[in-house]
């Protein structure tokens, strides 16, 4: 029940909601859909630190974005009032604030920031112990403020290099990785982890054991990972030619290089893409290139890194807050022969949309002297306060200084289907870059407008900016603009962007930022209680758990359904389903369906009317090949593309199922005679104080048997660090008794062979390790044989211990290094997950989490 409150400070009533009110309200706002309803109360509702809920529906958020808009508007000529911003919101229809701005414009519950996205690391900055600590520092004050974080790990010196203190030599990049990380984990943001985003140039020296950091179970779990390639490095790929790497990367007077071979660098950076989705690829020198704040570099704005999703690149210390227009709003007439896009109304919400986000930089200049008022006021000492007081004044002034925005759009599937384009085809990219290119002109006169009447960015000089292609591209297509940029200046520094809006299209209902529907129609499954017996079972897992499965429509496919008089409220068939789906413009048009070299392109031609960058996710099937994943690189690089992300099925957990008929699912069985030769992986690890070694024999790169135990003592193995692969290969004794040998190459390139895993290791492993490998030949998931192992009741420390490493070195083979089964919600348990613009989604909860 509501329950009303005296506010001490206002003597005014103040009313707060319980859960389950905000909720229903919210899914009758949202006609019944729960997961709109569940996303909007968990993430954007007015709360307090203590989590009581001020507001009831998203219809109260938007009269209370609006009221605090329209406050900032009074300041300037001609001001928006509260109902003209209240109907661009309203039923998320037209224009959509994101994240941050969403959650916190006009809190005055909660003392946090409005931005979306932060880049720290002074330009230039110190590769000391000092520098790096107040990085790692910063990092963690922006998280707790909601902040997602990206910084630059090239100024790090290479590992071997040396140092001026006791360590004589420098660690390298690595471990400072795993440092920034952790810091992530330990940061929650309402109950989730921060996001992190961490670049390094392939210039580096360190590069390539930045790229296969994450490949290691258990590493830099907390962070996403991003390779800055430059023009001479994938030039050098395409040519097969030697390239350079050096420190200090950019250097004149490099004081370490190295020349290696492009073509084996980047097939380390493709095969690993492949196998696991990272790291994403920064086309570095096309970002400076077209970057518009790259123009006032000399000023502090040279660029160093991007937000965690790779769709804002920025400069040290500054910040971005995003908007998102809803682009299936501006059709008229959608899935008829009368369908069109109204561009006039289009290009006047872009201009409001634009004129809404310099004044949400204000409202955020009011946050952050919030922020500085609460630090002032903590009782630590000046020197404890000192780097996060120092933080926020940078940020704050480049929020004033530069005046950046974020403007972008949703709902780029659903609006190709409105007008009956089928996405990913040749009219369908034309159709798009000509909306996009609409928006940057609308978004920059917007901007040009208000420098006339609430006065330019503070530091804009026209001169600066006259070789800058993007900002010529604007003016070859509009010559007043050009002309009145010069006369006037511009408000904002940069404007546009596409971001993921993964939990923004759950509420507007629609899909998500610039990708193809997903699925039109798929099915969910809910985890029940098998004893019920009012609920359907329409699965049991493999250890027993009870599933229901549902068919769910995509929102606008049953809009489509409509304007074609088919009956939404029918029980379809699968085979009606299919014919259903062949009819519509979705067909051959979802994310799995679209042909990828176009879907490059068409990042590649909208990219040009995007000043920041786009979050875009190429999907490909899990027998896709590394030539392929390679291909796509090369082809984003030549089209334009700032950056790419591409996920191959399988390389991630969490895929939603296709609606297809569902078949007995077939495990792959392993051959019932062990081939005489396994290729393994070497897994190191440490218990307490005692070093561990563990070989795992693979077939197909699934874990077949595995032998494990102390590494290093006079009867354990020496086995040199650098070995991570090899072989183990089953030999005869004299007496017939079955050897296993273990085969590796040293770096000399010889052959050397290790005799008796199975006696080098104390006799008890030996027992145990066999039931283990018994029950991974038998095709038992991994999840359940670590389950098996944990639940083993040993009598002895030791035992115990060698139990504790079999988990550790298995847990390596489940994607993510974590328990949950593949496409199983960690927060809901739901089967609801599905990879997306560099962000896994769950489907029934609205859970996200990226990377």
């Amino acid at each position: 029940m509501a329950v009303k409150e005296i506010d001490p400070k206002t003597e005014s009533v103040r009313q707060n909601y319980t859960y389950e009110e905000a909720f229903q309200s919210s899914l009758e706002y949202f006609n019944g859909d729960e997961l709109a309803a569940r996303v909007w109360v968990n993430k954007y509702a007015l709360k307090d630190s203590d989590s009581n809920i001020y507001e009831l529906n998203p219809d109260e958020m938007h009269w209370r974005l609006a009221r605090e808009i329209a406050r900032i508007e009074e300041k300037y000529p001609n001001p928006m009032s509260v109902e003209e911003l209240y109907g661009l919101m309203k039923n998320f229809q037209y224009i959509v604030p994101q994240g941050g701005p969403m959650s916190g414009i006009g809190n005055t519950h909660q003392i946090a920031s409005l931005s979306n996205c932060f880049v720290i690391g002074d330009d230039g900055p110190s590769d000391s112990y000092g520098g790096i600590m107040k990085v790692d520092q910063e990092q963690v004050q922006l998280m707790k403020r909601r902040g997602g974080v990206g910084h630059d790990l090239s100024h790090i010196r290479p590992k071997g290099s040396p140092v001026k203190n006791s360590a004589l030599t420098s660690t390298g990049i690595v471990p400072f990785m795993e440092r920034f990380s952790n810091s992530t984990r330990e940061v929650a943001q309402d109950g989730r982890r921060g996001a992190l985003m961490l670049s390094v140039s392939i210039q580096h020296p360190d590069s390539e054991s930045f790229i296969d950091a994450k490949m290691e179970q258990g590493k830099v779990t907390g962070a996403n990972v991003s390779v800055k390639i430059d023009d001479d490095f994938m030039q050098s790929v395409v040519e097969e030619k030697e390239y350079t790497q050096q420190y200090p990367v950019g250097s004149n007077k490099p004081a370490y290089k190295k020349d290696i071979k492009a073509v084996d660098l980047w097939q380390k950076i493709v095969h690993n893409a492949w196998k696991s989705a990272e790291p994403g690829i920064l086309f570095w020198d096309t970002i400076i290139r077209e970057s518009v704040p790259d123009c006032y570099a000399d000023l502090g704005y040279r660029t160093v890194s991007t937000n965690p999703c790779g769709e804002i690149p920025l400069c040290p210390y500054d910040s971005c807050r995003l908007i998102a227009l809803n682009l299936y709003s501006y059709v008229e007439n959608p899935f008829t022969d009368k369908a069109k896009f109204n561009f006039e109304l289009f290009k006047k919400h872009v201009g409001y949309a634009q004129r809404m986000m310099d004044d949400i930089i204000d409202l955020e200049l009011e946050k952050i002297d919030g922020i500085l008022a609460k630090i002032g006021a903590d009782p630590e000492s000046d020197t404890v306060k000192r780097v996060e007081r120092e933080l926020w004044e940078n940020i704050r002034k480049k929020a004033n200084e530069g005046r950046r925005t974020g403007v972008g759009i949703t709902a780029e599937g659903d609006m190709l289907a409105g007008l009956g384009l089928q996405y990913g085809s040749d009219d369908a990219i034309d159709f798009s870059v000509e909306v996009h290119k609409t928006l940057a002109l609308a978004a920059y006169r917007s901007s040009v407008d208000m420098a006339k009447d609430r006065g330019a960015f503070p530091i804009y000089n026209s001169d600066k900016e006259i070789n800058n292609p993007f900002i010529n591209r604007l003016f070859a297509e509009d010559s007043t603009l050009k002309e009145d940029m010069k006369k006037y200046g511009r408000r904002n520094i940069a404007a546009l962007t596409i971001a993921p809006t993964g939990t923004t299209s759950l509420m507007t209902q629609t899909t998500s930022g610039i990708e193809p529907v997903f699925l039109p129609v798929y099915k969910r499954r809910r985890k029940v209680n098998p004893n019920d017996t009012e609920t359907r079972v329409d699965f049991v897992d493999e250890v027993g758990d009870s599933w229901e499965e549902y068919t769910v429509f995509h929102h606008k496919f049953v809009t489509w359904m409509e304007a074609k008089g088919h009956d939404v409220t029918k029980n379809y068939s699968q085979e009606e389903l299919d014919a259903l789906v062949a009819q519509s413009p979705y067909y051959k048009a979802t994310s799995n369906d679209v042909d990828w070299m176009k879907k490059v392109s068409m990042q590649g031609q909208v990219q040009k009317w995007v000043d920041h960058s786009i979050s875009v996710t190429i999907n490909l099937p899990a027998d896709a090949s590394e030539e392929l994943v390679g291909n796509l690189y090369v082809e984003a690089w030549k089209s334009g593309c700032k950056g790419v992300t591409v996920y191959r099925d399988g390389s991630r957990a969490g895929v939603l199922i296709s609606n297809t008929e569902k078949k007995e699912e077939v495990v792959g069985k392993f051959p019932k005679k062990r081939p005489q030769e396994l290729d393994a992986d070497v897994v190191r690890f440490q218990n307490n104080k005692e070093k561990w070694i563990a070989f795992v024999g693979l077939i197909d790169g699934k874990p077949y048997e595995v032998f494990t135990g102390l590494a290093d003592d006079e009867d354990g193995i020496l086995l040199p660090k650098s070995v991570q692969t090899g072989k183990i290969i089953k030999n005869r004794e004299e007496d017939g008794a079955s050897r296993y040998d273990f085969q590796f190459t040293n770096k000399r390139g010889y052959k050397t062979t290790i005799e008796g895993l199975s006696y080098k290791f104390d006799k008890e492993y030996w027992n145990y390790a066999k039931l283990i490998s018994g029950v991974l030949r038998h095709s038992m998931p991994i999840e359940d044989i670590l389950d098996l192992v944990a639940g083993l009741q040993l009598d002895s420390d030791t035992i115990n211990t060698w139990k504790n490493g079999v988990e550790r070195a298995l847990k390596k083979y489940i994607p993510n290094g974590t328990k949950a089964r593949k496409g199983h919600c960690e927060s809901c348990g739901a089967d609801d997950l599905i990879y997306q613009e560099g962000c896994l989604i769950c489907k029934s909860c609205g859970s996200s989490k990226c990377g």
